[in-house]
């Protein structure tokens, strides 16, 4: 899997603990890695972030409520530790693959295309502090839109899933050529979602609409700032968190 054009951007650490989301924030659960099994660890809570993107979250969660009292934010992923990313990026290799009726464990182009589709929305796993996955580091998180008592509303496509869908204006000709069509509902969603979660300062990946993220180094790339906050932060920092 290639590196992001992100990459190269310096981080120069913040030191911000991770915190756990607060009530007010939905929770999607049970959480699906924790249920596939992923190694979060003794004390791997997915729900924490940085403390500063904590507080966007919620200046998000109010905007939406303000703007749309029958909607709130629903969180699916937050924190993840590197050993997650890697136990996450080769289940979605081997779902992938199987999807393709391809052997995963035998070279071939044909798996070399699903890696780097997978590539696309997985970050390389990297242990390289200069290069962390973006969830690492307690700055992205993985949300959708949910109804007042918790359920998710439909977005035109599940969160993780692998292909142009995926994408956040995927729906946007759709929506422009039938107005009263499905995917003009769907492409009206993530648009509400993006612009609650971009006037909180947040920045959302180009391939996912699920995806958003303040102080990383997607962050600064998306803002053209010089460097990114946060960097990748370990098992034993999430100990502090509630």
């Amino acid at each position: 899997m290639a590196l992001r054009p992100w990459s190269p951007i310096p981080i120069v650490e913040a030191g911000e603990p991770l915190v756990g989301l607060p009530p007010q924030l939905w929770r999607l659960q049970p959480h699906p890695y924790v249920s596939l099994g992923a190694p979060y660890g003794a004390h791997g809570n997915p729900f924490q972030l940085r403390s500063s993107v904590v507080e966007r979250l919620l200046q998000a969660e109010h905007a939406l409520r303000q703007a749309q009292p029958q909607c709130r934010l629903a969180i699916f992923d937050a924190w993840r530790p590197l050993a997650v990313q890697r136990f996450m990026v080769r289940h979605a290799v081997l779902q992938e693959c199987a999807r393709a009726g391809v052997n995963p464990d035998q070279p071939s182009p044909a798996r070399d295309r699903v890696i780097t589709e997978v590539g696309r929305f997985w970050a390389p796993p990297s242990n390289n502090p200069a290069t962390p996955p973006p969830h690492s580091t307690g700055a992205a998180v993985d949300l959708t839109l949910a109804d007042v008592s918790g359920m998710p509303l439909e977005m035109g496509g599940e969160i993780d899933a692998i292909g142009p869908a995926s994408e956040p204006e995927f729906y946007a000709e759709a929506a422009l050529a039938d107005p009263n069509g499905a995917e003009a509902l769907w492409h009206g969603r993530r648009q509400r979602l993006a612009r609650v979660m971009a006037g909180a300062g947040f920045v959302q990946h180009p391939n996912e609409w699920w995806h958003f993220s303040w102080g990383d180094q997607l962050w600064a790339w998306r803002r053209s700032e010089g460097q990114a906050r946060y960097g990748r932060i370990g098992e034993a920092a999430s100990s502090l968190a509630s």
